[in-house]
């Protein structure tokens, strides 16, 4: 059990004294006061912060959200079901409306990390809250405006213009326009930042110190250009440079133990979202993505279910050099067998009784054939586990800060200290030194991903054919950190996300870069509108 979730997270789902009966799923604008909620220390009270993230990784909110509508991932029906009415096939298709429910999901886990952290922060402000010694209430504070910051950025980010609620006030908002968002997040984080500890320990372990809130500012600033319409290369490298010169991270020299089970003493990873199968669930991609088969692979405690449906798409697994490591370590593959190593795993419909066998083609992206798609291999998944996984997940990690200093220097002109931090990060991932290197030239090239429309397995219209800047950049971007909840972003940054054919996705619109507030949430709030 990870002495994290012991000692921050845990406390704040049973160390609390309600006064009232009250719901941590209330309305996203509630007011929550001190008089509902009473805590012991400042470790209860922040803790719910943090545990509310954990709510953002199902098959039907912010991971998967992030994952389906790229280039990378689907979740198409087949003959176990996962059809649910469509809501999966909108997201690749890019077709979603208001009422899709991954939107609402993902808008209440976002705004309910922003609610919680307003009222702790107006707790601590007040006094109201124990602080324990080692620690002022000002670092407190600064702490919570880097976590109500992070759950902005998303908002920022996926929603674009949004309501800017920055206490526990119940007057309904109105929408602050998408750059004055990503503005008050950069001023929160600036004035935070210098308050902040710069321990790497395990009190801080799923916590924002100095560090992990940097490399949120990074990424606020990687993405400028998309929310404001204006770059900040320079400043997103200097703080990544920030981050190098503390020594406090470095790559693992083996690619899969920052997913292990056991990955909280990973030195890669920079900020984390803590998870434990028995008392901190919500991590469980092996259920959405594998075969109910593969139950005696590691002889889970519950089936996936039915065929599984998250799978990658054929076209970004084409664009992997087959030395490079990580397909295997990213991708379930081929042959699939019990827990014994040799007993053969088989299907149960339209490859009843034959041997389950995980081929890369898909005919489209819509319906397959229980067996067609690579599955999730990157989150190792420990003999016996539960429905719930043991790995925390690695929301930041240092491979992420180097890969954003090489892509500010590929586009300020620095191709070559780009390619050099690049090869940094790949050479882990190939025995032979020469895969491993690429040049600044290479990374300035066209991507590797065969775009177009395709039909039976086969790419019948290619759509947009227009070179993608610095798409062999994007392509390393892929390959780092498939699984992971990078992809849209990267997407969109790289001017794909809306131009480019996949499977059985086409161009829908420029503004499908950003999702339409839920209907629910317009319903509730007659000033809001899409």
């Amino acid at each position: 059990m990870k002495k994290i979730i012991k000692t921050i997270t845990l406390t704040a789902l049973v160390g609390l004294t309600f006064s009232c009966n009250n719901n941590l799923d209330e309305e996203v604008f509630s007011d929550v006061t001190q008089k509902t909620y009473e805590y012991k220390n400042a470790y209860q009270a922040i803790g719910i912060v943090y545990a509310n993230m954990r709510g953002l990784f199902g098959h039907t909110n912010y991971y998967m959200i992030q994952e389906t509508t790229s280039d990378e991932l689907v979740m198409p029906a087949n003959a176990s079901g996962w059809d649910d009415g469509g809501i999966f096939k909108r997201m690749h298709l890019h077709t979603w409306n208001s009422e899709n429910p991954q939107l609402a999901n993902m808008w209440d886990a976002l705004y309910r990390g922003v609610t919680n952290a307003n009222r702790v922060i107006e707790q601590l402000e007040k006094g109201v809250v124990p602080v324990p010694t080692g620690v002022t209430r000002e670092q407190l504070v600064a702490e919570m405006k880097v976590a109500r910051a992070f759950n902005y950025w998303l908002i920022c980010d996926n929603f674009g213009n949004a309501p800017l609620v920055t206490s526990t006030s119940t007057v309904l908002p109105s929408k602050t326009s998408r750059a004055d968002i990503c503005n008050f997040i950069i001023n929160d984080l600036k004035t935070a930042i210098p308050l902040l500890s710069e321990e790497n320990n395990k009190l801080y372990y799923g916590r924002f110190n100095k560090w992990g809130a940097k490399v949120l500012l990074a990424n606020v600033y990687l993405n400028s250009a998309v929310y404001t319409g204006q770059a900040k290369w320079a400043e997103c490298e200097k703080e990544c440079d920030d981050i190098i010169a503390s020594g406090k991270y470095k790559l693992e020299t083996d690619y899969r133990k920052a997913f292990t089970t056991v990955n909280e003493n990973s030195p890669e990873i920079i900020f984390a979202v803590p998870f434990d199968e028995n008392v901190a669930g919500g991590f469980f991609p092996e259920m959405f993505s594998w075969h109910g088969a593969l139950k005696d692979k590691v002889l889970l405690q519950a089936s996936p279910w039915g065929a599984g449906s998250a799978k990658g798409v054929p076209q970004f697994i084409d664009t992997y050099d087959p030395d490079d490591q990580r397909l295997a370590n990213t991708w379930l593959m081929g042959p699939q067998f019990a827990a014994n190593g040799t007993t053969v795993l088989v299907g149960s419909y339209d490859q009843d009784k034959k041997p389950l066998i995980f081929t890369k083609a898909l005919p489209d992206g819509l319906f397959t054939g229980e067996a067609e798609g690579y599955r999730m291999n990157k989150f190792d998944v420990r003999t016996g586990s539960r429905y719930d996984l043991g790995n925390d997940f690695p929301y930041f990690r240092y491979a992420q800060v180097l890969l954003m200093k090489a892509e500010c220097q590929l586009r300020s002109g620095n191709a070559s200290g780009a390619a050099l931090l690049v090869t940094q990060v790949r050479t882990r991932s190939f025995s032979n030194a020469s895969k491993a290197t690429v040049t600044g030239a290479e990374l300035s090239q066209n991507t590797k991903y065969q775009y177009g429309f395709v039909e039976n397995y086969v790419v019948t219209n290619p759509g947009n054919t227009q070179p993608v800047q610095f798409g062999r950049f994007h392509d390393e971007l892929g390959w780092e950190f498939a699984w992971e909840g990078h992809r849209r972003r990267d997407n969109i940054r790289f001017g794909v996300f809306t131009s480019k054919s996949w499977l059985s996705h086409k161009p829908t619109g420029d503004d499908r870069s950003t999702f339409m507030i839920p209907q629910s949430v317009i319903n509730s709030n007659p000033k809001l509108s899409n």
